[in-house]
């Protein structure tokens, strides 16, 4: 990935992390933009979301985020000055619940305790 697309992918997810916490209300406690992955021409960013929940409240988090995916397109661009805004894909992010799942393994096995001076 070259260092463009990188610095862009982190602007973009600060700026579009700032405003989803700001704008919208969500029926779970924390949500939070984890990743940004952008194609290489920076017409389209999936965006991977972490939301604490089950799995019903998740596809509701994903589904106010595609109601109001314009909204946030519009806002993101006043907010960050590139040629074209890329049209957001909204993704869950499960890679924290299966860290936490190979840790409550770990844990289980006895392997996940720190070591013992």
């Amino acid at each position: 990935m070259s260092y463009r697309i990188r610095r862009v992918s982190e602007i973009i997810q600060r700026e579009l992390g700032t405003l989803i916490a700001r704008e919208i209300s969500f029926p779970v406690p924390l949500v939070t933009v984890s990743a940004v992955d952008l194609t290489t021409d920076l017409k389209n960013a999936h965006v991977f979301i972490s939301a604490i929940g089950t799995s019903q409240q998740q596809t509701a988090v994903i589904r106010l985020l595609k109601e109001n995916r314009v909204r946030l397109q519009a806002a993101l661009s006043k907010r960050v000055i590139i040629k074209n805004t890329p049209h957001l894909h909204f993704k869950i992010d499960h890679s924290f619940e299966r860290a936490a799942r190979v840790l409550s393994l770990l844990d289980e096995l006895g392997l996940n305790s720190p070591p013992t001076p």
